[in-house]
């Protein structure tokens, strides 16, 4: 069974830092992209930070640059997202997918893989 499982979210503090997993059961995806999208209530998704299936230059979202990194580990099948700097404004679900192409993109339509989610929660 194709599955993204994403963990590491949680109830932190503003300036704390988080650092959150995603890891593909059942499949490879060494050769996907991969995307972090988060959801605030009341919003739509948006991109916030992608990864090529090299893992290459990442790429951003304005929002976040300077304070979320993206790393990936194939040989764990796992892509991992670093929050730094933690802003209340950041509070929502965070989702990973996976796109079948070698550079993310910012659409949500595009994207092959969805996980579950994991809810962050920032506290001022």
């Amino acid at each position: 069974q194709v599955q993204l499982i994403e963990s590491g979210g949680g109830l932190v503090q503003a300036g704390g830092s988080l650092r959150l997993s995603c890891r593909a059961s059942g499949w490879s995806f060494s050769s996907y992209a991969v995307g972090w999208f988060r959801q605030a209530p009341g919003k739509e998704r948006e991109f916030v930070i992608g990864i090529s299936r090299s893992g290459g230059s990442p790429y951003y979202a304005d929002s976040v640059k300077g304070r979320f990194t993206i790393s990936r580990d194939n040989a764990k099948n796992t892509v991992y997202l670093q929050i730094n700097s933690l802003e209340p404004e950041d509070t929502a679900v965070y989702y990973c997918a996976a796109l079948s192409a070698p550079a993310p993109v910012t659409a949500t339509a595009d994207y092959d893989y969805w996980g579950q989610g994991t809810q962050v929660t920032v506290s001022s």
